[in-house]
């Protein structure tokens, strides 16, 4: 039986949490179209005859500019220590640069094995991959080079069978039912941040949070019913009447919809209350970074 981690690294927006969900055969990882969207290690488990895979997403690999950020490229550090096996991801549609030769040079420090994905051929003119394929090759440090497309699913059994190739023989680490370690109290400010996320413009995205104040079960038995409150929170106060919006019509909107995605996540009935506020340069507060788990 094969058992082993696969680490998924990679530029922001590059389809790494796409990926992971298509892998895992489960929603564990939000997405956005807003880069840095994952601010977290988020793992996605697939178990099956031939063994098991632990599939890791990391934030995407950006200059850090605050200390949140330095967290989320520490994280990326800490997974690949030791790991089994890395899916180095790229955007297929976007040229090589200084970026990405930042991310190759990690991958060649870490000494394991290690695959090129290419990604988003489903948007790509099929011409333009040998070229990329070819500049990736000469790194001499890619196991196997497969073009893939997270979205879309084109050549993911594929990479299932080669990543089954690569792994060494073992035991499961998780029971076959776990699809991800994150507790549902964690997945839920994901998914109302995800929401927040659709939402919001420019650099509103990156200045603000989601804070779960409250995750209530003591119901969920006799009534069905999950209450939930939570805090988003933003940096300066001009921004709190952006996330509200006109008669706070946005802030509704967004919590209509992330209630739906919990009830479906939970199984159950979600009372879902948020409140806007304002945490002056949180992304370099190391105290609350702590309460918002940055840097796990």
């Amino acid at each position: 039986m094969k058992s082993g981690t696969a680490v998924i690294i990679g530029r922001p927006n590059s389809g790494k949490s796409t990926l992971l969900n298509a892998l895992a055969g489960q929603k564990v990882s939000i997405v956005s179209s807003k880069p840095q969207t994952t601010r977290h290690r988020i793992i996605g488990v697939l178990s099956e005859k031939r063994g098991q895979i632990v599939f890791v997403d990391t934030p995407g690999v950006h200059k850090p500019g605050y200390r949140m950020n330095q967290r989320m490229l520490g994280t990326v550090y800490e997974q690949l220590r030791g790991v089994d096996l890395v899916l180095h991801m790229v955007d297929g549609g976007i040229p090589f640069g200084a970026g990405e030769n930042f991310v190759l040079e990690m991958v060649k420090k870490t000494g394991a094995p290690a695959f090129l994905l290419l990604n988003k051929i489903d948007a790509i003119a099929k011409q333009r991959l040998l070229p990329a394929m070819d500049r990736y090759g000469q790194a001499g440090c890619f196991m196997e080079i497969l073009p893939i497309s997270a979205a879309t699913g084109e050549n993911l059994d594929l990479l299932r069978d080669r990543i089954f190739e690569y792994l060494p023989e073992g035991e499961p680490r998780y029971g076959e039912d776990l699809v991800t370690d994150r507790t549902e109290r964690f997945l839920a400010g994901e998914f109302i941040r995800e929401k927040l996320l659709e939402r919001l413009r420019e650099e509103l995205p990156y200045a603000s949070a989601v804070m779960i104040r409250r995750f209530d079960e003591s119901r969920r038995v006799d009534r069905n019913l999950v209450v939930i409150d939570a805090d988003i929170l933003v940096e300066r106060r001009s921004q709190q009447g952006i996330v509200l919006g006109a008669g706070a019509r946005t802030l509704r909107d967004l919590g209509t919809e992330a209630r739906r995605d919990l009830e479906r996540l939970l199984g159950c009935k979600v009372y879902l209350g948020l409140e806007v506020r304002t945490a002056r340069n949180w992304r370099n507060d190391d105290a609350l970074l702590d309460q918002l788990e940055l840097g796990s």
